[in-house]
């Protein structure tokens, strides 16, 4: 499907298709959370697909942080003119799209996050502080998925770079830092926007219990599981994890 990147002032993103808006909030490696599968398949159920790029190595390090990304995310929604949108989230992608949803819930028909932080510590505070070891980051790369194929070179690659830069790397550490600040433990029972949680059974970085633990605290959630399946769902199994989300969204009337 064609993909060309829009630009409006400081707002870069990806959009196909015409429909309820899907807006992605990618994790902190980018290639670790890959929504192709998603953008490829939701334009064909009348669903508009929003990818934007997070400014998660862009900002000062005064605005790297959890809130600071929420608020962009409101104001991209504003500057385009999205209504009733829907946030899709990964890892970090799902925290964000948590803090979203307490400051600014007019915007938001509904949420879905798979291997979200937000409530479990370790989530993202200790993987990637060793630099210039690439097998190391290779091994925590392929610790992201069930099937450590999925982790291609092109990835490791990615990663590698990312923390082998030095600002890169000091923002991923003030990224994690921020993350377990804003623990949403407490705000999360507040959330009244309708949630579809989906999880791979194998998540090492935020594990099946921490799912459970978003099922009971989310006062209107669904929690779906796949199985074989690490931290990036939509990545490790795109077409099951599709059809559990439009399921859901059939279900919903979403």
């Amino acid at each position: 499907m064609e993909r060309t990147l829009k630009e409006d002032g400081k707002f870069r993103y990806v959009e196909v298709g015409e429909g309820t808006p899907i807006i992605i909030l990618h994790g902190l490696m980018g290639g670790l959370s890959n929504f192709d599968g998603v953008a490829n398949y939701f334009p064909q159920k009348g669903y508009k697909v929003v990818i934007p790029e997070l400014p998660l190595y862009t900002n000062s390090i005064l605005k790297t942080n959890v809130k600071a990304f929420a608020k962009f995310v409101k104001d991209f929604i504003e500057r385009i003119g999205y209504k009733d949108v829907i946030l899709l989230g990964n890892s970090l992608g799902g925290h964000i799209a948590l803090y979203f949803a307490k400051m600014y819930p007019q915007y938001l028909k509904a949420m879905v996050l798979t291997g979200s932080s937000g409530l479990y510590e370790s989530a993202m505070g200790d993987s990637y502080p060793k630099r210039g070891d690439y097998e190391y980051i290779r091994k925590k790369a392929e610790d992201v998925f069930y099937d450590p194929v999925v982790a291609t070179k092109e990835i490791v690659d990615d990663v590698f770079a990312t923390v082998n830069d030095r600002m890169k790397l000091i923002k991923t550490l003030t990224i994690a830092k921020s993350a377990i600040r804003h623990n949403m433990s407490k705000d999360l029972p507040k959330i009244n926007v309708p949630t579809c949680l989906i999880w791979g059974r194998n998540d090492k970085v935020t594990p099946p219990e921490v799912a459970v633990e978003f099922h009971e605290l989310l006062p209107d959630s669904n929690l779906y599981w796949i199985d074989k399946c690490g931290h990036a769902a939509m990545m490790e199994h795109p077409d099951e994890f599709n059809e559990l989300l439009n399921k859901w969204f059939n279900e919903r009337n979403i």
